[in-house]
């Protein structure tokens, strides 16, 4: 998908298999770029693609502790001289740089700036682009949903308050990146969730019972995705 920001580089790629979007960003006068939330099965197409485009890649980020699939940054910083790993100081996890609220994790001119988002975990953050054009929510704002808060310190209430105090402050026209979607939808837009989100646009006491009673399975890769995390995705198997 085309951007409107000048000297922006964006590609979204998708792991198939998790459903998550791993997203490339790069300042095209420079070629300094950044990856966030990549994936192990997908390591080789993300860093061919890389090479393809001639980019240096700086920071690979992950915008928490996944629970669903193993981040490809550990074996990124293997073969990559110079790539530096990024998550939430309130992660629990392992990486080069630890993240805190306004933070700003530079490419080139361009950057990213944190803004914590816990709730889904008590790591979430979301990379809001410098001119507010675009926001990579991770796992807390979904595409007419949200973040599960039934394990990994989850929390209704911290969620909700996380994404209307830290992104629904956000221009309606900010375009909305999750970390995953299951039907198909690639985008969205801050007004768009806000105004028809279902369970945004109830009150917090609403939300709270529905999200209690969302009665999930657990992730399938949970018990060697958290572990393996938690060391930016260095392990044995």
């Amino acid at each position: 998908m085309a951007t409107q920001t000048k000297g922006l580089l964006f590609r979204q790629l998708f792991e198939l298999e998790s459903s998550t979007y791993t997203y490339l960003l790069a300042d095209t006068e420079t070629n300094e770029a950044v990856l966030i939330d990549p994936v192990l099965e997908t390591v080789d197409r993300d860093l061919k693609l890389i090479h393809e485009l001639g980019l240096n890649l700086k920071v690979a980020v992950n915008t928490h502790c996944h629970a669903d699939h193993i981040t490809s940054t550990g074996l990124m910083k293997k073969r990559l001289v110079g790539l530096k790993s990024a998550i939430s100081k309130f992660s629990g996890a392992s990486a080069d740089i630890q993240l805190s609220e306004g933070d700003k994790i530079k490419f080139g001119k361009q950057y990213l700036t944190v803004r914590e988002t816990p709730g889904h975990t008590d790591g979430c953050v979301t990379l809001v682009l410098a001119d507010q054009s675009m926001a990579f929510t991770g796992d807390a704002l979904l595409i007419r949903g949200c973040g599960r808060t039934d394990f990994q310190q989850g929390c209704a209430k911290t969620l909700y308050q996380s994404i209307h105090e830290k992104i629904f402050t956000l221009p309606d026209e900010c375009l909305v990146y999750p970390a995953h979607d299951y039907l198909g939808q690639t985008v969205s837009t801050v007004g768009e969730e806000r105004k028809f989100n279902p369970r945004l646009t109830k009150n917090l006491e609403e939300f709270v019972n529905i999200m209690n009673n969302l009665n999930l399975p657990k992730p399938h890769k949970i018990d060697i995705s958290v572990p393996a995390n938690l060391v930016c995705g260095v392990h044995e198997l």
